[in-house]
């Protein structure tokens, strides 16, 4: 995939929803008695899920006074309950009495404001709802708590919550679908996975479904179409929420910068898509069979920023992006997947927003942004069908490094400046990430806003990571020693030799990101070394070539490619076996 130089939900604003029957509440209200600041105040307290040792609550404060620009909830507990982890608050525990205190986002409460944060804690005996709370030291009175079930489970969920559950009302959607819900295992990958060497540590981890030419819509005799893996969805959702992921990647002229991954569609054939693509795959997503379900949509991967980075008047400029450019079938082909997949009440479109060694730079950034903007009001969408956006699909770029950053200087001379950065303004796709999403909501996308992130291929461990900062010798010294991405050049993309396994699916995991995610599927290859002809459109792209000394896209240097790979899409043994071997966190 092209990847060429030239934040959520504010956080873990993971909308708790209440789940009244599986724990307790307590609603304290109360009016304002002292000082002509203080507000009054209404806390919701819910035990939304409880084992045998541990339990999770969310709580909703609601200010009723005064408008304030900060706030601070404390009570008491009874028993020997300990916060072990919370969300959307700053919370610190001293004996039985707690302290959650706003993070920067969600301090400012107008009369009449409310905002929610949560919390997983452990117990032994009794869990009984706090009988007491204050609100910027005011107490808010008249409690009435009721108690947890009185039998509760003897035994944790198989995987004990680590964000908050998430039950939305009826008709509305979670503010970050990945809180509190399972996410879909793809057993067609689970079974390459595990008939690989080691491959069972990693088999059980949820994975991207590529809808990625017509065909794939209603699968074949050897391979599962879109309501097979719904139905098979249904089977693992169980009593709880699960995500479903889908890659919707096929426009017309896809990926007009690269050739590994070249689609079905020629540049003109905007009728096709809609008719024979997107048409069918809203059609099943809408069948009331599967309303149940949480179903993710990345929408076309690699598309939009190529009409910014690869056209005239750019050095990696291609007669293909100009094609599509003047066209215009980019915007129109999103413009349309997002209003039809956004109209289904159960569907969460995340656009695809590139990376940070792709859109990094500022003569990149806003103008993405911008585009990013059109296509989500083209073809009569809004952007309410987008429910967030998408970084590093399929690609490399480290998720966080911690050996350098933008701002630091050798000698005198700015990181920026250093040949890796190359006067980027990001070091990492985290906070790439959270930068985007700003830019995005200060341009009218909506406030609750979350982000991806695919750490399916950035977390390059094995004996090759860097442990400290690099040789303060020169800002090049400094950097290339300390930086995790060992990556020849930032714009190499394909089949990287020396990657491996990232961070592991998780929701809420920092401020403005949804999810950490594997959208490509560890062990699928990038694209064929060589040129091997094949029915999908599938393009020979020299970048996947390990001989290849590269072109301007990549600072004419090597490729940094495994050899012998099959075409895109196609398993990859001795991809998935370096993956292992390098997987930082490690297996």
């Amino acid at each position: 995939m092209s990847r060429t130089r030239s934040t959520s939900r504010t956080a873990l604003l993971a909308a708790l929803g209440l789940i009244t029957a599986t724990g307790a509440t307590a609603t304290v209200l109360g009016t304002a008695t002292a000082g002509a600041a203080a507000p009054g105040c209404k806390v919701d307290y819910q035990i939304t899920n409880q084992w045998n040792t541990g339990f999770g609550a969310n709580v909703t404060v609601t200010n009723t006074g005064d408008p304030v620009a900060s706030w601070t909830v404390e009570w008491s507990y009874a028993g020997n309950q300990q916060v072990t982890q919370g969300w959307n608050a700053t919370i610190t525990q001293s004996g039985a009495a707690v302290t959650a205190k706003n993070v920067s986002y969600n301090g400012t409460l107008a009369t009449g404001g409310s905002t929610s944060f949560g919390f997983n804690g452990s117990y032994t005996g009794t869990n009984a709802v706090p009988a007491t709370f204050t609100l910027n030291g005011v107490v808010c009175n008249g409690a009435t708590p009721t108690t947890p079930p009185t039998t509760p489970p003897t035994t944790p969920p198989t995987t004990p919550p680590t964000t908050p559950p998430t039950t939305p009302p009826v008709g509305t959607k979670a503010d970050n679908p990945y809180a509190g819900a399972k996410v879909y295992v793809n057993p067609e990958w689970a079974a390459k996975a595990a008939a690989e060497p080691g491959g069972t540590k990693v088999s059980n981890q949820p994975t991207g479904v590529w809808l990625d030419r017509i065909a794939a819509i209603n699968g074949s005799a050897t391979s599962m179409g879109l309501r097979a893996h719904l139905d098979k969805a249904l089977e693992q959702k169980g009593s709880g929420e699960l995500v479903v992921q889908l890659v919707v990647y096929n426009l017309p002229g896809r990926d007009c910068a690269a050739l590994a991954s070249n689609g079905e569609l020629g540049p003109t054939e905007i009728g096709r898509y809609k008719t024979e693509y997107i048409d069918p795959i809203a059609a099943i997503l809408a069948d009331s069979k599967y309303a149940g379900l949480r179903i993710v949509t990345t929408v076309e991967i690699d598309s939009l920023p190529n009409l910014v980075t690869n056209v005239s008047g750019r050095p990696t400029a291609t007669a293909n992006c100009d094609v599509m450019k003047a066209n215009g079938n980019y915007i129109t082909g999103v413009g349309y997947a997002l209003k039809k997949l956004g109209s289904i009440g159960n569907v969460y479109n995340y656009i695809d927003a590139g990376h940070h060694g792709w859109l990094g730079w500022d003569d990149n950034f806003g103008p993405s942004a911008e585009l990013f903007k059109q296509a989500a009001v083209a073809e009569g969408s809004t952007v309410d069908n987008v429910h967030g956006f998408i970084v590093n699909t399929a690609n490399y770029s480290a998720l966080k490094e911690d050996h350098f950053t933008i701002n630091d200087s050798v000698n005198g001379t700015s990181v920026r400046q250093s040949k890796w950065v190359d006067w980027n303004r990001y070091t990492d796709e985290l906070s790439y990430a959270q930068a985007m999403r700003a830019k995005l909501v200060s341009i009218g996308f909506n406030s609750n806003l979350g982000m991806l992130i695919d750490t399916s291929r950035n977390g390059w461990g094995g004996t090759a990571r860097p442990t400290g900062p690099g040789a303060l010798t020169s800002v090049d010294t400094y950097v290339n020693g300390g930086r995790y991405d060992r990556r020849i050049h930032l714009g190499n993309w394909c089949n990287q030799a020396g990657a491996g396994l990232g961070e592991r699916p998780q929701a809420a995991p920092a401020a403005g990101i949804d999810a950490y995610v594997w959208m490509k599927p560890p062990g699928e290859s990038d694209g064929a070394s060589k040129e091997i002809p094949n029915n999908e459109g599938k393009g020979f792209d020299r970048m996947c070539d390990p001989t290849y000394t590269g072109n301007a896209r990549n600072g004419n240097s090597m490729s940094g490619s495994l050899p012998d790979a099959p075409i895109s899409g196609q398993w990859f043994s001795a991809q998935f076996q370096e993956l292992l071997k390098n997987a930082h966190p490690a297996l």
